[in-house]
Order: structure tokens, then sequence, then C-alpha cells
């Protein structure tokens, strides 16, 4: 026989990835909508279809009973190492959005929102498409794993000591969590620990996703402040 797999097996691999195109869709969708325009959904719903196909070829029900439970961070994986290789984050969007973070933070305590691209152009001295192209790098950059998202504001002559210091971002977190007001709280347990999407989030707390979304960089914005802080 030259295929690998029986035609029964491949009939049943391929009922596998049909009953799960809505999980890959989910994943897609929640990815797309901390994303900017520019990147495309069915861009990546695609490459998590393909790579759903490809783990459904090495899928063993003997030895794994659950197949999403299987593929699931890989399908993830793979969306992520299609934008990591967008290259977006280059040495100078690097710095500028390191100073927009800064700047944002600011902002954001003294309004409880975000500032405009007109005001951080001047309050930074570059022009407003500049700070369009580092938001738009940073949007893409604020679906990477937290220690990735963290690293982009790392200084590149910290020690090896102050580095390790740095990767060590469970304690942050944590602390940064315990201050939390509840509904801030709300919104990362339902983000991050039961996996609703934005829309999801809105209808449960009866808040506006705008609202939300604000909420999460507001939150992620602590996390960076208070590293930055005890790492000098």
């Amino acid at each position: 026989m030259s295929n690998k797999y029986t035609d029964l097996d491949k009939a049943k691999r391929d009922k596998l990835v049909a009953d799960y195109i809505p999980a890959v869709r989910n994943v897609a969708y929640k990815l797309k909508e901390r994303l900017p325009d520019n990147i495309e959904y069915e861009e990546l719903f695609s490459i998590g279809v393909e790579e759903l196909v490809k783990k459904s070829k090495t899928y063993d029900p003997a030895q794994n009973d659950n197949f999403w439970g299987f593929c699931n961070k890989r399908v993830s994986g793979a969306m992520l190492d299609y934008l990591r290789s967008l290259d977006i984050i280059s040495r100078a969007n690097r710095k500028i959005i390191k100073y927009i973070a800064d700047e944002i933070h600011k902002y954001y305590n003294l309004h409880q929102k975000e500032p405009s691209d007109e005001y951080l152009a001047k309050q930074l001295e570059v022009t407003v498409e500049k700070i369009k192209n580092a938001r738009a790098a940073h949007e893409i950059y604020s679906v990477m794993p937290l220690d990735e998202q963290l690293a982009v504001f790392e200084d590149s002559s910290r020690s090896t000591e102050d580095k390790a210091i740095l990767d060590n971002t469970i304690e942050h977190i944590t602390k940064i969590i315990d201050t939390l007001e509840e509904r801030e709280r709300l919104v990362i347990q339902l983000y991050y620990f039961e996996e609703l999407n934005l829309r999801e989030i809105s209808q449960t707390l009866n808040i506006t996703q705008s609202r939300i979304s604000q909420i999460h960089k507001g939150v992620l914005l602590k996390i960076r402040k208070h590293i930055s802080d005890d790492n000098g």
C-alpha cells in the first residue's frame, strides 16, 4: 500500500479536521480582534487550518484521546510564527515603542484612556506617521506571550543578571494582579483563563469592548512599569 494511512484512517482524520474547523476560526478571530487592520483574518485562519491538517497526520488516539488538546497550542503557535515572520519590531520601532509605552502610562494614569497619535507625536517630537507605524507594530507584538512582549522593552546593555531577573515575570505579575481593581482582575481572568474574546467579555461584564481593551492594555502597562521600576 503506497499511502501511509488506510482509506478509513484518512476518513477519520478528515472528520477530525472538519470537526475542529470552528475551533480554529475562534482562535483566529480572537487573535485578529487585537491586531491592526492590515493583518487579514483569513490569512490567520488559513495558517491555522494548515497546521490542523499537519497535526491530524501525526495524531495517535491511543496516545492522546483529545485531538484539540493535542494540537491547539501548535495551531495558535503557527499563527504567532507567521506574525513573527513579518519582522515588524525593528530596532527603531523598539525605541519608539518604549517611549510611547512610557507616555501612554503617564497619560493613562491621569485620564484613564489612551492619548491620540497627534498627542504622542508632539510629546516625542516625531511625525504622526512614525507613531502610527510603531503603534501598529506594537499591536501585532501585543498578542505574543507576555515574556516576548516585555522583551521589547529590555535594554540590550543590561547585564546577564539583570536580564535573568527580568525574565522571571511570574512574581511581578502576581504582585500586580493583587493590586488590580475588581473589574481589571475580572477582565484578565476572563480573557486569559476562561479564554473569552472581547465581545463575550463585553456581554458578561456589560461594558464596551473598547473599555475592555483599555483595561487590558492598562494592566500590561502596569506590569511593564513594575518590572522596569524593580530593575532600575
